[in-house]
């Protein structure tokens, strides 16, 4: 399946020429720094050693998960989402075993931008931020909290701490190399538009009006950030 980019939210896109000159000094870091590391990774790791460091950090959320569960009224979830980590901290051997999908616990993605979006709060205009990419006011106010409950904040070793951070951003960009094969037309709308229509999505709990473009990008987009169970 290939996909093309499509204008559709261009209207949330106020700051496009300073967005799209961020972009450029992104895409030129991404593409001699961030990509071949990236390619160099999925190229001599093992399926099964990626697998296990993708399940770790997402095993790590689940804290993350499980406190903004709560904070949206859903105690069920959250019961879920801390069992989760229980069983695959102990028995799937500190998170790279996913155990508790096996067993039927779903696996879910919230974070504090998804709370705050369900408490009301706009998303407001869209911003491309140096390095870190794309996001919103909204979700930009809401990554200290999420980055404070990802669990690496009690990790006191500043260079362990950094470690995993970096490996973090490593397995991340990995998962997207198959995403961007996939991309025809304006890169810069593509991963607005989708950026904006996941955001929207997770904050509803995809509770939303039938939509092409979301259809579309279920397969990969909105799998990579999580909002899909497994």
């Amino acid at each position: 399946m290939v996909l093309s980019a499509q204008p559709l939210l261009a209207d949330k896109d106020p700051f496009e020429n300073l967005n799209r000159g961020i972009w450029n000094f992104n895409e030129a870091i991404d593409n001699n720094f961030a990509k071949p590391v990236a390619e160099t990774y999925e190229l001599i790791t093992p399926q099964f050693v990626q697998t296990g460091i993708t399940n770790f950090f997402k095993n790590i959320n689940e804290v993350d998960n499980t406190i903004n569960q709560l904070l949206q009224g859903k105690p069920g979830l959250a019961v879920n989402d801390f069992t989760r980590f229980i069983i695959n901290t102990s028995i799937g051997l500190f998170g790279f075993i996913d155990v508790a999908s096996n067993i039927g616990l779903e696996r879910h993605r919230e974070d504090f931008g998804q709370t705050l979006g369900m408490w009301g709060f706009s998303q407001g205009p869209y911003l491309m931020l140096p390095l870190l990419g794309p996001t919103t006011p909204r979700d930009l106010m809401s990554r200290p909290i999420t980055s404070f409950l990802s669990g690496t904040f009690s990790i006191k070793d500043t260079d362990v701490r950094l470690g995993l951070t970096a490996l973090d951003a490593l397995e991340t960009r990995a998962r997207l190399l198959d995403v961007e094969s996939l991309i025809i037309g304006d890169k810069y709308s593509f991963v607005r538009d989708s950026y904006l229509q996941a955001s929207q999505f997770e904050a509803k709990d995809g509770l939303m009006q039938e939509d092409t473009f979301l259809e579309n990008m279920d397969d990969f987009f909105i799998d990579d950030l999580d909002t899909d169970p497994e």
